[in-house]
């Protein structure tokens, strides 16, 4: 164990993503991530009182897991200035297309960044796990890698094993939202969330609430004829 890594339970896989890079990364990306990330990164220590990172306040804390292209992170964050935002990715592609969209060219070190988030470029299980009990006052989980073949279940977030650890950072009446356009991945949620003690199932829908900001894969799943579902479990 390391000081960023806290214990997961036993069992648990090592870890649920694949690659952490796709293309390789040009010079303003590289940029991106040795200047502009670093000052919105959550630390291990600030995890613990995530609250105090943020200086604002008793704020609602939010985060989720794997942003993708943080369309949705960041429209939530403009949004809801008044949510403390963590946004988690591993996938630095990913972190480099949110980075861009904040601070122009050549502003790498000095462009104003959004007060109310903060970046967590590690696996967010361990983000989890060092989050005080019930901080969290809502979890996203959008369009997440369905991991479709049965022998890879176990990488799935949406999992029986890793169900302890959200209920235990999410705090009574806390809102899980999930989205997913994969069939095999939708009927998983079912199951899975069916036998979970500690959730209930507030809403199921198959058209985006209104205040659910649209993502990339949201728009190449519907282009391609997918129907996503959008679920909200609400924490007992």
């Amino acid at each position: 164990m390391t000081a960023d890594r806290p214990p997961l339970a036993e069992g648990v896989p090592d870890r649920l993503y694949g690659r952490r890079r796709g293309h390789p990364l040009r010079p303003r990306q590289q940029r991106l991530l040795d200047v502009t990330l670093p000052r919105l990164r959550l630390t291990p220590d600030q995890a613990r009182d995530p609250r105090a990172a943020f200086g604002i306040g008793d704020a609602p804390l939010w985060l989720e897991v794997g942003f993708g292209g943080g369309e949705h992170a960041l429209e939530q964050v403009a949004a809801h200035p008044e949510a403390a935002y963590i946004a988690s990715e591993v996938f630095e592609n990913g972190l480099c297309s949110l980075l861009t969209r904040l601070v122009a060219e050549g502003e790498e070190a000095t462009g104003a960044l959004p007060k109310n988030l903060r970046l967590w470029p590690q696996d967010a299980r361990h983000l989890l796990a060092a989050l005080p009990e019930a901080s969290l006052d809502r979890l996203f989980l959008l369009f997440p890698d369905p991991w479709p073949k049965s022998r890879h279940a176990k990488r799935r977030f949406v999992h029986p094993s890793l169900l302890p650890l959200v209920a235990r950072a999410l705090k009574p009446g806390g809102t899980w939202r999930i989205a997913s356009d994969d069939p095999t991945y939708q009927a998983w949620v079912e199951e899975v969330m069916t036998d979970a003690a500690d959730f209930t199932l507030a809403d199921r829908a198959t058209a985006r609430p209104t205040d659910w900001p649209g993502t990339r894969y949201e728009a190449k799943a519907l282009r391609e004829g997918r129907t996503p579902i959008y679920f909200v479990f609400a924490r007992t």
